[in-house]
């Protein structure tokens, strides 16, 4: 018989919050957060991003003392909607983790690769235009197992791991910040946005969904706390993770525009590591960024890695899109359920915030009008998701 550890404490609540929500995009992506929004634009975005959502965080918090179950969104509907409804809502929940994985795994490859260039051979196929390669199929599926068996193992093995990766990160981190304030200018600052003020701010803000999604991964394990775990210790870890996770975007936009001209860096992936090697003339560096980088993507590889390996590098920056779209959702429906199920007109107040503020993250991908919206491709890949929820859904219920 296995047992619940009951072994998480108030750290390892934010480290997981924390390390869930820092992967690899700062790496990978920081070309196209700086192409939407420019240096200030994107840190504003971000900025912007973590505290409009502590109040999000604060109906999970509430949440959780109510119902610690990792079901988590489908599990708060349930006591409000009909079944349908809280299916739904997990299964919209299910998307925003689930690409999370092969997002991670594709980049882990390209990480790779950008140290061991000879993992760039053996091409297999191509997708969009993108070259899918065999090594990196192969560091994947290492990967994978490696992470498959970590979790297999549970909790506590989990918690250490990410407990060190998180510390490392953080300490990588502020070597970079003091590097970049050593080395940079701030005449790279210029342009500070990259369209108008508010465009760009908007353009950054639609994709911070994806990359802070992890903070209400603490709910779900609510049940792993330690004996005499103060239920208030929830929220803290939530806030902590969501303020701590915006000021690293924030700073890291900011450090990657002071140390090098951020227009040259538009259209590069590795953007970060290339602007630290150009501003410091240093390899070793940029080494160490893309090594503590691999660390984090292997955590956060899981089942999904499989399809990611074969779509390739045409995957990454829809995925935040769609991403963003579907974690807004499921903020929505834990919002609006504690709305109903809450008397405390102060509480009401907070979740009637809560749903606001995820209503017009969602409605910033869905309404065509608004810069940055769905393209046809994401909208195609959500109907297929929906169309493979109801086909599931349908046959469940009739046994079939």
């Amino acid at each position: 018989m296995t047992g619940l550890a009951r072994k998480l404490s108030l750290w390892n609540y934010f480290a997981l919050g924390f390390g869930t929500m820092i992967g690899t995009g700062w790496v990978i992506l920081m070309d196209d957060w700086l192409g939407r929004g420019g240096p200030l634009g994107a840190m504003i975005g971000f900025l912007m991003g973590g505290i409009l959502l502590l109040p999000i965080g604060y109906v999970y918090g509430q949440w959780v003392r109510r119902l610690p179950d990792a079901a988590g969104e489908a599990a708060y509907t349930a006591q409000v909607f009909p079944p349908f409804v809280s299916y739904l809502t997990g299964w919209m929940m299910l998307l925003a983790y689930f690409i999370v994985c092969p997002w991670e795994a594709v980049a882990l490859g390209k990480l790779a690769a950008y140290i061991f260039p000879r993992l760039d051979t053996m091409e297999l196929y191509r997708v969009a235009g993108q070259p899918v390669f065999l090594p990196r199929l192969l560091v994947g599926l290492g990967l994978t197992v490696f992470l498959g068996y970590l979790n297999y193992r549970g909790i506590r093995a989990s918690a250490v791991f990410q407990n060190w990766a998180t510390s490392s990160v953080l300490l990588v981190f502020l070597l970079l910040v003091l590097i970049s304030a050593h080395g940079g200018a701030p005449s790279n600052f210029k342009p500070v946005f990259s369209h108008t003020p508010l465009v760009s701010i908007l353009l950054t803000l639609q994709i911070v969904p994806y990359f802070v999604t992890g903070f209400e991964s603490v709910p779900k394990v609510a049940e792993e706390a330690h004996p005499g775990f103060p239920p208030g210790n929830f929220f803290k870890a939530i806030a902590m993770a969501l303020l701590v996770g915006a000021g690293f975007y924030v700073l890291g936009v900011g450090a990657v525009s002071y140390i090098a001209p951020w227009q040259g860096l538009l259209g590069k992936r590795f953007a970060t590591a290339i602007a630290f090697e150009q501003g410091t003339h240093s390899v070793w560096l940029v080494r160490l960024i893309l090594g503590i980088s691999l660390t984090v993507a292997i955590f956060a590889v899981a089942g999904g890695t499989l399809i990611g390996l074969l779509l390739g590098d045409s995957l990454l920056v829809p995925v935040t899109e769609v991403g963003s779209m579907a974690a807004a959702l499921g903020w929505f429906a834990a919002c609006i359920s504690f709305f109903f199920v809450e008397s405390s007109a102060g509480l009401r107040i907070v979740a009637g915030l809560g749903m606001t503020i995820s209503a017009l993250l969602i409605l910033m991908k869905l309404v065509p009008a608004v810069p940055g919206h769905f393209t046809a491709a994401e909208w195609v890949a959500l109907v297929v998701w929906l169309a493979i929820g109801l086909l599931l859904h349908r046959r469940a219920k009739t046994g079939a």
